[in-house]
């Protein structure tokens, strides 16, 4: 593990230390083919979040997390047709270019905002996410792993840039493939003589672990096939159409062609891999239930609570947990042999056993979360983000524990490096360059762009030391991200779309909408997939209504 971290360091730094210019820093010289543009879109976007905390979104909660992607295909052909050519042909450094272009400064800027406001501190989470892994793993000090890992990328990203954030991102997509391959099919290794792959894919269906779409039209429900499918298309054109950590990917793109093959590369390969990760997730809860797992995943809060007063009555708690799944184990079986038999009756009511023991386990543990609270009232109860990984540390051999870690880094430092590029990219060019310092030399700029990578590296390690209670990572990195996205989203459409729609009408408009947003956030139960619709409506609706009484800028 440390071997790699070692030599992608190393290798980002010895490929790239020839960055001379802006182009090269931020687009690579526009010279990057669309297999290194998919690979890049694909990396920046599966941070370590994704392959810490998602198997054990699928764990807790069944497969149903994949709807969140099913807008993706429909965002990457609309972008295809239109923000490839439009970007291109405007030679843009990074998307907010172009809302000058089309409306005015305010606008550009205050797209650029919203941009560094969310990226920043989603930059701190791809940093948490791995920093809290080897932290437990290995024993070191979490705020120590977090500087470790954070000033390791900002080394090779603030040497090299695009190039550098681009060759180690090949790199990082093998070894995250090769690891997360290796721990899946171990699983099947690791179950039952007696268990077979299809016993294992019927036990996680009848224990709902395979519930990957859901047709209803429920707006308490967070995720549905319509949530995904509307929420996520939003979503999916601002983050891979106005994020610049996304559209810096395929900026650098030699041709239109190749940005294009790039993007809808991705839409095709992204839906089976989150599919594949949670599919995983679906298989360690399987695999846990002919293991007695842990009664709680989080290892130091366990600990915490066996040297308190409360040990006696966690450690019962613990037998109980062990005599239940024991039984249950036998219910199990008794399942398969009713689903042999093909008896629905029969298989009716040995599923119904089955999660009646499950119901059981469930209230025995939520009795070792109250204890835990008794200990510490302010302890994380939130125990998703440590499932996988224990699963790695308990049952995967010496060498592929290395492998899988490194994969996990791989994710984060792939995911990190590029928020940070793009961070940068956005605070030069869109801020300082044509705010501060206006007519400075090309090699100012590219010194003031590596200022500005350490600056935003600092800032993201800061935040993450501060992430801990943010709950499953998975979820929050999201629900940050739509907080903004559908207002950047309305801004950007109406700029492609509604021509006689002034730069006064969107500016003001969406400031409203973003309003909007906050309140849905902080004094409704909408889900959050919903605020991408409702900001960017919001935007496009108000801008209509205050067209009319605004002055309109001229159109350049």
């Amino acid at each position: 593990m440390l071997g790699f971290l070692a030599f992608v360091v190393i290798y980002g730094i010895m490929k790239t230390r020839g960055t001379k210019d802006v182009d090269s820093y931020i687009r690579a010289g526009r010279k990057t083919p669309w297999w290194t543009i998919t690979l890049s879109i694909m990396a920046t976007q599966a941070s370590a979040i994704t392959f810490l905390s998602t198997p054990g979104q699928a764990y807790v909660d069944g497969m149903r997390f994949v709807q969140f992607y099913l807008g993706l295909p429909i965002a990457m052909i609309i972008l295809s047709i239109t923000a490839v050519p439009l970007y291109n042909k405007l030679n843009v450094y990074t998307a907010y270019e172009y809302l000058e272009t089309r409306f005015d400064l305010k606008n550009r800027t205050l797209g650029s905002i919203l941009f560094l406001s969310q990226r920043g501190l989603a930059a701190g989470f791809t940093i948490y996410a791995p920093a809290l892994i080897l932290s437990v793993i290995l024993g070191w000090q979490l705020d120590l792993t977090i500087l470790i890992i954070g000033f390791t990328v900002i080394l090779y990203t603030t040497v090299g840039g695009t190039v550098a954030v681009n060759k180690t991102h090949i790199l990082q997509m093998i070894i995250i493939t090769v690891g997360m391959f290796s721990s899946f099919v171990i699983i099947y290794f690791l179950l039952p003589d007696d268990i077979s792959v299809i016993d294992a894919a019927y036990v996680a269906g009848k224990l709902g672990k395979l519930n990957a779409i859901d047709f209803s039209f429920d707006l308490s429900n967070r995720y549905t096939f319509w949530s995904g499918i509307i929420g996520g298309t939003f979503l999916m054109l601002s983050y891979f159409g106005t994020d610049q950590s996304q559209v810096q990917r395929y900026l650098a793109g030699s041709s239109i062609k190749e940005s294009r093959m790039g993007l809808l590369v991705n839409g095709l390969v992204k839906v089976p891999m989150q599919f594949i990760i949670l599919f995983i997730g679906a298989m360690v809860f399987v695999l846990y239930q002919f293991v007695t797992p842990p009664l709680f995943f989080n290892p130091v809060e366990e600990q915490n609570v066996k040297n308190s007063i409360y040990s006696e009555e966690y450690i019962e708690l613990e037998k109980d947990y062990d005599r239940i799944f024991k039984e249950k184990q036998v219910k199990i079986r008794e399942m398969l042999s009713a689903i042999e038999s093909g008896s629905e009756i029969e298989i009716t009511e040995k599923t119904n056993d089955v999660l009646a023991k499950q119901e059981e386990a469930t209230i025995v543990r939520e009795k070792a979360i109250d204890l835990i609270k008794e200990t510490n009232p302010d302890a994380d109860t939130n125990d998703t983000n440590f499932i996988f990984i224990t699963y790695i540390t308990t049952f995967l051999p010496i060498g592929l524990i290395g492998l899988v870690l490194a994969a996990i880094l791989s994710a984060s430092m792939s995911s990190t490096s590029a928020e940070l590029n793009a961070l940068a990219s956005t605070t030069v060019i869109d801020i300082y360059k044509r705010m501060i310092k206006k007519d400075a030399a090309d090699s100012h700029y590219l010194k003031v762009s590596k200022l500005s990578t350490i600056l935003w590296g600092i800032y993201a390690i800061v935040f993450a030391l501060f992430a801990s209670q943010l709950g499953s990572l998975v979820e929050a990195v999201n629900i940050l991200g739509s907080l903004v996205y559908g207002t950047i989203l309305g801004i950007f459409l109406v700029a492609f779309y509604f021509k006689r729609i002034g730069g006064n009408a969107s500016f003001y408009a969406a400031l409203i909408a973003e309003l909007v947003v906050l309140y849905c956030y902080l004094f409704t139960n909408i889900p959050f997939l919903w605020y991408n619709v409702i900001g960017c409506l919001s935007v496009i609706i108000l801008a209509f209504i205050l067209n009319p009484f605004l002055p309109k800028k001229a159109e350049v």
